[in-house]
């Protein structure tokens, strides 16, 4: 006997306004079923500020981590099981590294490697990055292997290169939305305060039939002058959705008193929109005493040996400026 055939099942989900309260370090997961779309919604608050202030970056710095920061969580928050995703950029631009480190299900931290000398105003993301490679990484941790996918950067901003992957690597047809900015607002009379916000979205097409959802081959890079290129004529839900991410301001991203549900409302609510539960994020590094102990004993002796300033071995955590000192003795240095 069916022990379920007494049950009543409904895929109906509740119907409801949108909610007005604003919620910051937050993923919101949703679907738009009419247009065969899913996506997120990210928006950071106090956990961006945090990673951003430890290092007083420049500002063009801290909104270039910013978007890195953002397009993790869009992106590390979709793994199904307990693991990490990494971004990480190299590049021969002013801002010559960037990495994100997000560990699931909510953990975030960050950190740029930069050049003072050579940022300029004016500078947009392309600039700053310059030529090089764009690294996403899943490690699913010990004894499993990893996923690594790559993208060339010439130039472009991440947004660009987000679509690139998925183009390439995925083949699922993706736009990205990232806005970083900065907010002033008045304080307890000591003048007023800096914070940095954040805010992004990921919309794909995602329908039943994979033919719908086809795209044009890649160029071959090689093919003779003249040569007709391929070209498929894009399924009319994700004309739509593309069109109506297309009108998403940056301001709305990060506005800190619209909800992200509304956000989502004002986009889809001639379609229907439904959210999920969000998910939670907060920066919160990795590092501890015990671990960098861990890390220094793995040098050659010889090494730990030039380590010692002072009578002392001193280490600051590049994600979180933690600095961490040790007798000699301590960091295994031989007498």
């Amino acid at each position: 006997m069916d022990s379920q055939s007494d049950i009543k099942i409904t895929t109906e989900a509740p119907v409801r306004a949108p909610s007005s309260v604003p919620v910051d370090d937050a993923v919101l997961p949703f679907e738009v079923a009419e247009l065969d779309l899913r996506g997120r919604l990210t928006r950071l608050g106090p956990a961006l500020d945090d990673i951003l202030t430890k290092h007083d970056y420049p500002p063009a710095v801290g909104k270039l981590l910013g978007e890195a920061i953002v397009l993790a969580t869009l992106l590390g928050t979709a793994l199904k099981f307990d693991g990490r995703f990494i971004l990480q950029t190299q590049t021969d631009g002013p801002v010559s590294f960037l990495i994100v480190d997000f560990q699931s299900p909510d953990r975030l931290r960050a950190y740029a490697r930069y050049d003072a000398r050579r940022l300029k105003e004016g500078q947009d993301s392309g600039q700053l990055l310059g030529k090089g490679h764009l690294a996403m990484t899943i490690d699913q941790g010990q004894d499993m292997s990893r996923y690594q996918g790559l993208v060339a950067l010439d130039g472009g901003s991440l947004e660009d290169a987000a679509h690139e992957y998925f183009l390439r690597s995925e083949q699922i047809p993706t736009r990205v939305r990232l806005a970083v900015g900065e907010e002033w607002r008045g304080g307890d009379g000591s003048g007023p305060k800096h914070r940095w916000r954040a805010g992004g979205m990921l919309l794909q097409f995602l329908p039943k039939a994979p033919e719908r959802a086809r795209q044009a081959d890649l160029h071959p890079g090689d093919a003779p002058d003249g040569a007709v290129t391929h070209s498929v004529a894009e399924d009319d839900a994700w004309v739509e959705g593309q069109s109506l991410i297309g009108t998403v301001e940056d301001v709305e991203l990060i506005d800190p008193d619209l909800s992200g549900e509304r956000l989502l409302y004002r986009l889809f609510h001639e379609r229907g929109v439904r959210v999920f539960t969000p998910l939670p994020l907060r920066a919160q590094c990795s590092c501890s005493r015990e671990a960098v102990s861990a890390m220094l004993k793995s040098f050659a002796p010889k090494d730990r040996a030039e380590m010692v300033k002072d009578d002392k071995v001193v280490v600051t955590c590049e994600f979180c400026s933690s600095v961490y000192q040790f007798t000699p003795h301590e960091a295994g240095v031989e007498e």
